[in-house]
């Protein structure tokens, strides 16, 4: 492919500036719950930050047949799980994907996670202009939040005491 003079100086400003939209968003602390054997699905969790409106509109992993945005929520007296075609995360306002909240659901796992796995995930973002973005993070697989040490009841999930 020949570019004429112009295009040459373009085309790396356009590169630089789609590096630089994709940098924008920070993904930390991500995790996944490791499984048993036989295990088919299983979560992914971590905290999302943007300077500027996005949304998580995809994740992909080689380790599962399906990855899916889902949401937890009462339906009276019943926590039901559903997914969610897009994740809005205001600019600014970090957004956690935790047990119980939103969260990564992984289906038709390959195999089983062992605590210490890396997992391998690819989250596409979409900002207010349509342009699309991917981070991709190496979550290691673990059996649940890593508690705070100021908090005994970190980690204790949904344990009722």
């Amino acid at each position: 492919m020949k570019f004429s003079s112009p295009a040459r100086f373009v085309l790396p400003i356009v590169l630089a500036l789609a590096g630089a939209a994709q940098a924008q968003v920070v993904v930390a602390n991500a995790w996944v719950r490791a499984t048993v054997p036989q295990q088919k699905s299983t979560g992914a969790f971590m905290q999302i930050k943007s300077p500027t409106d996005v949304k998580l509109v995809s994740v992909s992993t080689p380790a599962a047949g399906v990855a899916e945005v889902h949401e937890m929520a009462m339906d009276g007296d019943v926590m039901r799980m559903r997914p969610v075609t897009a994740l809005p995360v205001s600019a600014g306002k970090p957004v956690e994907l935790k047990p119980g909240g939103y969260h990564v659901m992984l289906m038709d796992l390959k195999a089983p996670l062992k605590t210490g796995d890396a997992v391998p995930l690819t989250l596409v973002f979409e900002g207010a202009d349509k342009s699309r973005s991917t981070v991709t993070v190496q979550a290691p697989a673990r059996t649940g939040p890593v508690a705070d040490a100021k908090d005994p009841h970190a980690g204790h999930g949904d344990h009722k005491h």
